[in-house]
C-alpha cells in the first residue's frame, strides 16, 4: 500500500495532462492538452499550466484551464460549468463558482488520488457539449 500522497500542484497537473492525453474513451478522445507552460511555477493564487481544448476536425474550443497551486491544481471551466458543478461535487471534489464575465466554475483537484475523479468531470462535461 502506498502512504504517500501527491499533494505537489505541478506533480497533481502532469497526472491530469496525462490522463486526458491518454484516454480514449467515453468522449475523451476529442480532448486535448494544448499551450503548456513547462517551466510554471506554482502560486499562492495559482499559475496557468495549461489549456485542456476539444477538437472537432480542424476546429478546437477551450474547455478549461489548469492552474497550479503549491499543494493543488485546479481546472476552470469555461464551457459546461453546470455540468462541471454538478459532476465534481457528485464525485467529491471541491467546486466553487468564479464570478467573472462569462462566469466559470472551478474544480480543484487537490491529490493524486482525486485525477481520475477530475477526468470523469472532464469526460462528463465533453459528454453534454
Amino acid at each position: 500500500m502506498v502512504d504517500e500522497r501527491i499533494t505537489d500542484g505541478n506533480r497533481i497537473a502532469q497526472l491530469l495532462a496525462s490522463e486526458l492525453d491518454g484516454r480514449a474513451d467515453g468522449g475523451l478522445e476529442t480532448v486535448a492538452v494544448t499551450n503548456a507552460d513547462r517551466d510554471v511555477e506554482p502560486t499562492a493564487d495559482g499559475s496557468r499550466a495549461y489549456d485542456v481544448v476539444v477538437t472537432d476536425g480542424a476546429d478546437e474550443s477551450r474547455l478549461a484551464r489548469v492552474f497550479v497551486h503549491d499543494d493543488r491544481a485546479r481546472l476552470e471551466f469555461e464551457a459546461g460549468q453546470d455540468v462541471a458543478a454538478d459532476a465534481g461535487e457528485s464525485l467529491g471534489l471541491r467546486v466553487r463558482p468564479k464570478a467573472v464575465d462569462p462566469p466559470r466554475t472551478l474544480v480543484f483537484v487537490e491529490s493524486g488520488a482525486a485525477v481520475k475523479r477530475a477526468t470523469d468531470v472532464v469526460q462528463q462535461v465533453t459528454s453534454q457539449l
